[in-house]
C-alpha cells in the first residue's frame, strides 16, 4: 500500500474528520469567547472594581519611561510583566471551561438510557417455578 493511500485511509476515518470539524468550530468559538471576555465582561469588571483597564495592568521591566500603555511600551522596544493580560486570559479560560463542562454534562444526560432489564433468573429457579406451577394444577 502506498503512503498516499495509507494517508487517505487515515484521513477519511470518521474520528479524524470529527476531530477536524471540532477543531475548526472550537477555534471560531474561542474567538467569540475572546470577544465576550475582552469587549463585554472585562470592561464591566474593571468598572465595578473602580475604572481599572485590565489590558494596561503591567509592571515595566525594560524600556523608556513614560509609556502609559502596554502597546506603547512594546512598540518602543520595552518589555513588561503583563499581569492584566493574564487575568483576562484566565477569565477567558474559566468561561470556556464552564461552557465545555455544561456541554459534556448535557451530552451525558442525553446518553443515559433506560435502566437495563433485570437479568434472567438462573435455570434451576426457572425449573423450580415450573414444578411449583405444575403442582398447583
Amino acid at each position: 500500500m502506498s503512503m498516499m493511500q495509507e494517508f487517505k485511509d487515515f484521513a477519511m476515518k470518521g474520528n479524524v474528520m470529527d476531530l477536524a470539524v471540532g477543531v475548526i468550530i472550537g477555534g471560531a468559538f474561542g474567538k467569540i469567547v475572546d470577544s465576550i471576555v475582552n469587549d463585554l465582561i472585562m470592561p464591566v469588571v474593571g468598572k465595578v472594581i473602580g475604572g481599572v483597564d485590565f489590558s494596561n495592568m503591567f509592571v515595566k521591566l525594560t524600556g523608556p519611561d513614560g509609556s502609559a500603555t502596554l502597546d506603547g511600551l512594546k512598540k518602543a522596544g520595552g518589555s513588561a510583566f503583563a499581569y492584566g493580560n493574564f487575568i483576562t486570559i484566565l477569565v477567558n479560560f474559566l468561561i470556556l471551561a464552564f461552557i465545555i463542562f455544561m456541554l459534556v454534562r448535557a451530552m451525558n444526560k442525553m446518553k443515559k438510557t433506560a435502566p437495563p432489564a433485570p437479568a434472567a433468573p438462573p435455570e434451576d429457579v426457572v425449573l423450580l417455578r415450573e414444578i411449583r406451577d405444575s403442582l398447583k394444577k
